[in-house]
């Protein structure tokens, strides 16, 4: 069944691939002619204007790196080469300085938005705040012959740009920062702004620690119970400091924007900020999710507790695994990597996994469906691939069975839909069945005494089901009189069923040997060689005289004067 699961998933996946030829061939290649004609794509804008977010990130770049003809292209203007690169810097600096919203806000649409109030080709960004003054940075929209539709800064913009060059003050960490720090730079960015930067990062930090440890010594104080105090110290364990790495990444993050960082430096800290956010979040989800299933385990009880319990593993390692996919996807949208080419890449690696690894495909269906079936679960003894042995454990493509000479096996998923299992766990009692042999010599009323005692000692055992028990002379066999004893134990314990049976067989024992009977030994049977007795080689003169011969007696040598004085 799993197998042809596997193909059926194989065949949904290519069967897009080939639908268009496909409905080509069936409608003719007249009617396949009739698409309607391939619309001419413009170019894509090499200076990335395109959007509003991107025409202002791409400019401050491009200013940064003091390309500032790359950075007259995205101005309108029509001024002189030294009044562009002039207008660039005071621009870059003014938004270095005043921009302190978050990049997000801007808007990333090729139109804009469209719910602003302003016209269908302008945009506004900012407001910019200097002393009392404010700058809106506005963007309109114009039409390249190459590039087509691009984002521009307005002409009226940049008209106040000198104006309000001459009310910019310093910030604040300039202000209180030494100089020292403030005139030098690491990567474009002053060591002032990465003392704040590094203080941003560690005071949250320890901050949070401190909360968190002391609201978990309150929590001890409070908890008298030690059942739910260790239960809040696992809690406590497990989660704080994925929380707190992920608590002072947002606070960072909030701060950053309005502690006069450069835009280039917020563009590129914000991408790994994000990155470092996905991964704390990542790991605060697993270690959530442990503790919920660990927590939605300790609670299930009733007769399907065990399979309960394994199916709930089996979903935690599958939600797991869907937050890592998840992160994945997510870091690869952040690294640059558009949505389509990352998932047209999962969906060529699952179906590279559906044709390479149809086994395990195989294997983890096959383990689905075996614990939705509630067929076996951890803890239970079962008898697989006539391996006796307890459950240990149950993943995705195996199930690990511990023998009882304590060696581990691991059974492949897809191998239990076809082996048959027989599952101990689940029955209510065990059945206890022996062949007593008595000796041969045993009298009738011996023997009726004997089953009348055994008979006796089962329905005096409240442990024995009186219904189905049973003793009977079943056979006169050529070595021994048998008997045969059925009985069902009333546990599902098997040490518990085996010291019931113990002292049952052990009471058998006593009323047989009370009757003068016992149990048949071993029947050996003695073969003599007839062979005649060989007369020894005379001994030589002055050697004493001591003639003897053998015969062999099942497999025994005896010699010639000890089968004389038998005889």
């Amino acid at each position: 069944m799993t197998r042809s699961l596997s193909c059926a998933w194989i065949l949904l996946s290519v069967s897009g691939a080939i639908a268009q030829p496909a409905v080509a061939q069936v409608l003719g290649p007249d009617r396949a002619d009739e698409s309607p004609p391939a619309v001419s794509q413009q170019p894509a804008d090499p200076l990335e204007r395109t959007t509003p977010r991107d025409a202002i990130t791409s400019f401050v770049r491009a200013v940064e790196r003091d390309d500032l003809v790359s950075a007259a292209r995205y101005l309108q203007t029509a001024e002189p080469r030294e009044n562009t690169d002039a207008l660039a810097r005071d621009l870059k600096s003014l938004i270095d300085r005043y921009f302190g919203q978050p990049l997000t806000t801007i808007d990333d649409s090729p139109d804009g938005a469209l719910d602003d109030g302003l016209e269908m080709d302008r945009e506004r960004v900012g407001p910019l705040t200097i002393g009392e003054r404010t700058l809106d940075i506005e963007l309109i929209r114009v039409t390249h012959p190459q590039s087509g539709p691009i984002w521009l800064i307005s002409s009226e913009t940049l008209a106040r740009v000198p104006d309000l060059r001459d009310f910019v003050e310093l910030s604040w960490i300039e202000r209180t920062l030494p100089r020292a720090l403030v005139k030098r730079d690491l990567f474009g960015v002053s060591l002032a702004h990465w003392a704040v930067f590094a203080a941003s990062l560690l005071v949250p930090l320890l901050l949070l620690a401190l909360i968190t440890g002391i609201c978990a010594g309150v929590a001890r104080r409070v908890v008298r119970n030690p059942v739910r105090r260790r239960e809040l110290d696992t809690w406590y364990a497990a989660v704080r400091w994925p929380a707190i790495a992920a608590m002072t990444l947002v606070i960072q993050g909030t701060f950053i924007p309005a502690l006069g960082f450069p835009v280039t430096f917020r563009i590129v800290y914000a991408r790994i900020a994000v990155l470092l956010f996905v991964v704390a979040a990542a790991w605060l989800m697993r270690r959530l999710l442990t503790l919920g299933f660990a927590r939605a385990r300790s609670m299930t009880w009733g007769k399907d507790a065990a399979s309960t319990r394994s199916l709930m593993v089996l979903g935690e390692r599958l939600l797991k695994a869907l937050v890592l996919v998840v992160a994945i996807i997510v870091t690869l949208l952040i690294l640059g990597v558009e949505s389509k080419t990352a998932l047209a890449a999962f969906g060529i690696v699952g179906v590279a996994l559906a044709l390479g690894a149809q086994r395990t495909v195989e294997n983890l269906l096959g383990g689905v469906f075996m614990l939705s079936d509630r067929a076996i679960a951890v803890g239970d003894l079962c008898s697989i691939s006539n391996r006796l042995g307890w459950i240990e454990d149950i993943t995705l493509r195996s199930v690990r069975l511990r023998t009882l000479d304590n060696s581990l096996v691991s059974v492949p998923a897809g191998v239990l839909a076809q082996e048959g299992i027989e599952n101990f766990a689940t029955r209510e009692k065990i059945l206890a069945q022996n062949i007593l042999r008595l000796q041969h010599g045993t009298h009738p009323d011996q023997l009726r005494r004997i089953l009348s005692g055994v008979r006796k000692l089962l329905d005096a055992n409240p442990k024995i089901e009186r219904d189905t028990s049973r003793i009977r002379l079943v056979n006169f066999a050529a070595e021994a009189i048998e008997l045969e004893l059925f009985a069902y134990v009333l546990t599902a314990d098997v040490p518990e069923f085996l010291a019931i049976r113990e002292e049952l067989l052990l009471e058998i024992a006593a009323t047989i040997d009370a009757e003068g009977s016992g149990f048949a030994q071993p029947t050996q049977f003695i073969y003599l060689d007839e062979t005649p007795i060989t007369q020894a080689v005379a001994p030589k003169a002055g050697a004493r005289s001591d003639t003897r011969s053998s015969q062999s007696i099942a497999g025994a040598s005896i010699d010639s004067e000890t089968l004389a004085a038998s005889r």
